[in-house]
């Protein structure tokens, strides 16, 4: 290029051309000081406005999917079994006391729709804790016996690992039977526009917190043996037919996908509906098995890898 064609390069984020002509005397001090200020001169990785800038994006999502594999490779966490699950459901006794509460406030106040809308919430949290149960007796079950095949020295590998959102409801109870068997366990919290904290049971050195819900759901297929859906909302059909279409087409490893709650799951999901209106086939059912049973699901698991 002619030299006569170089033009003062200017950045739009300043209100003036950048300044190339050569500082006086008295001016270099001061200047090296600014230098040393800029935002240009900071290390790249300790510059917090262009990590989290829309140009560093692409490094943001490298960092998500490192991080969490740098622990679990410290940690020998070798393979996992996921829990998915609605977290609105509490445990049985938690719900038979807000259920006691709530009654009480209304036989002070019959008249009170806030307390009678109160017992009606509770009584339908003390079904649904049914599923709470259950699926902290499926993750007691796997971790007790992994555990008991789990050899002793320091640089074991883990496998058949409780693994959830991290959150409560479900994702609690299923950490919670892993923890109660004396377990690791793993949960992936999620930053959502509301406050959501991971629950009490996770492993400290196996909790981790994303920002986008891509990585995060990568991580949770990686190292998975086998896949249970407890029944829950948009982000359980979400990630629960997400694994069903990576399967269908081949794009991860073969493994069990256990539905736990059958009439829940058959009233939700008319399957057999999608086969005859010819939008999958009928061996697309032989993806995901149906049962109430937590030792059933697990059984199945082991069926399936014997």
């Amino acid at each position: 290029m002619p030299i006569d064609d170089l033009r003062v390069p200017f950045d739009e984020d300043f209100e003036r051309p950048l300044n190339l002509t050569e500082p006086q005397e008295d001016e270099r001090g001061r200047n090296i000081q600014d230098l040393l200020d800029s935002p240009s001169y900071s290390l790249a990785f300790l510059d917090h406005d262009f990590i989290r800038s829309d140009y560093a994006r692409s490094i943001r999502l490298q960092l998500e999917m490192e991080k969490p594999e740098w622990f679990m490779r410290q940690y020998g966490i070798r393979s996992t079994v996921i829990v998915f699950g609605s977290a609105r459901f509490v445990s049985q006794k938690k719900a038979a006391r807000l259920l006691a509460e709530a009654e009480e406030q209304l036989e002070k106040q019959p008249h009170n729709d806030g307390f009678r809308d109160a017992v009606k919430t509770a009584k339908q949290q003390l079904e649904t804790s049914i599923y709470y149960e259950k699926a902290r007796e499926f993750a007691r079950i796997v971790s007790e016996e992994t555990m008991k095949q789990q050899p002793m020295e320091s640089n074991a590998l883990f496998d058949y690992v409780i693994f959830t959102g991290g959150g409560p409801g479900i994702m609690e109870a299923a950490n919670r039977g892993a923890h109660e068997a004396g377990a690791p366990s793993i949960g992936l919290n999620i930053k959502l526009p509301y406050e959501q904290r991971p629950n009490p049971y996770v492993s400290p050195q196996l909790c981790f917190q994303f920002h986008y819900f891509n990585v995060r759901k990568l991580h949770f297929m990686l190292r998975a043996k086998a896949l249970v859906a407890c029944p829950g909302g948009f982000g359980t059909f979400d990630e629960l037919f997400e694994a069903l279409t990576l399967r269908q087409t081949e794009r991860m490893q073969q493994i069990p996908i256990i539905l736990l709650g059958v009439e829940f799951w058959k009233h939700c999901v008319h399957f057999d509906y999608l086969v005859e209106s010819g939008v999958i086939n009928r061996r697309d059912l032989e993806l995901f098995y149906m049962t109430d049973s937590p030792q059933d699901a697990w059984n199945t698991i082991k069926a399936f890898y014997r």
